[in-house]
């Protein structure tokens, strides 16, 4: 195959990666705020839709104001959204770690922007309110394969305690009660484990009033058949039609993220370029990850800021 051959090749089977809650950080979209008028339009029309600025939190924080769930969210969804028009491009297929699920289905045409908003703010609420503060606890686990971690946790006496994220080989993240959180990490005794500093135990059963509270929004938002398949978390299965897009988001809410079980679904898709749309480099990082074992290394790129659009851009162009 010759080099341009080779480029188009990539250019075609790009996958387009939405970060989740996590990859929030203060000043993120401030570039493309300063760079853009489009971008400017959106924060505007962001902070309409949700009656607050949401770009001044993105910009200026305060970080712990920017971390509470029911602003993370659309804090998340607005700058990945200006990032994907920014791109003019559309990918092959997509997906979006929790959260970033439904910053795919708007760059697929399935959801509006201004729905989406309303929806992940109401979403950061009922997941908050689901569990009081200090009841429950997330933990990432590090160095113990998904089924270690999985026989442990049936083992667990304290509290409910699942997993959360199955993030990549040795890397799942388990949520419950803060004192079965504890319990499970001494009955696993990883290589290394992090209590997350989140607010609430995210992606187990006890979001399941959570589920219940967004299954009634989304049961009133429309969802629009996809202009490229979407990865769901919630199955790792392809969807192409918004009815099924619309049921996965209801599931998420209590159920783990598998996120790479999705990834393995794109290496068998023949997907060999990543880009990670938003802020952060989370997802970069994971798929370097994943990827480490695969026959095929892909190209894995991210954009936060002006210039990792410059960077992409010259990627379409074919100057690798």
């Amino acid at each position: 195959m010759n080099t341009l051959k080779k480029k188009e090749a990539k250019l075609n089977n790009m996958a387009f990666l939405f970060p989740g809650q996590g990859s929030q950080v203060v000043g993120m979209g401030r570039s493309f705020y300063d760079d853009f008028s489009l971008a400017r339009e959106i924060f505007a029309h962001a902070d309409e839709v949700l009656g607050f600025k949401i770009s001044r939190l993105c910009f200026e924080g305060p970080e712990e104001k920017l971390r509470l769930t029911q602003n993370t969210q659309p804090a998340l969804l607005a700058v990945s959204h200006i990032a994907y028009l920014l791109l003019e491009r559309e990918p092959r297929i997509a997906a979006g770690h929790s959260l970033g699920e439904y910053s795919a289905l708007v760059a697929a045409g399935s959801l509006e922007f201004s729905e989406a908003l309303r929806l992940v703010h109401k979403r950061g609420k009922y997941m908050q309110q689901a569990v009081p503060v200090g009841v429950g606890a997330m933990a990432a686990v590090l160095g113990i394969d998904y089924k270690s971690v999985e026989k442990v946790l049936a083992e667990t006496e304290k509290g409910v305690v699942e997993i959360a994220n199955w993030n990549s080989q040795e890397q799942i993240v388990i949520a419950g009660h803060e004192q079965a959180v504890k319990e499970a990490l001494d009955l696993i005794n990883p290589p290394r484990s992090v209590i997350l500093p989140v607010s609430a135990p995210f992606h187990c059963k006890l979001m399941k009033s959570a589920e219940e509270k967004l299954s009634c929004d989304l049961d009133q938002a429309e969802f629009k058949d996809l202009k490229f398949p979407v990865v769901t978390n919630v199955d790792a299965k392809i969807v192409h039609k918004g009815a099924e897009a619309r049921e996965a988001l209801k599931r998420q809410v209590s159920r783990p993220v598998l996120w790479y079980k999705s990834m393995e679904l794109m290496r068998r898709e023949k997907v060999d370029l990543f880009l990670e749309i938003g802020s952060g480099k989370v997802l970069s990082r994971l798929m370097r990850r994943i990827s480490r074992l695969w026959p095929l290394s892909p190209t894995i790129l991210n954009m936060e800021n002006s210039a990792d659009l410059k960077k992409v851009q010259d990627v379409h162009s074919g100057t690798f």
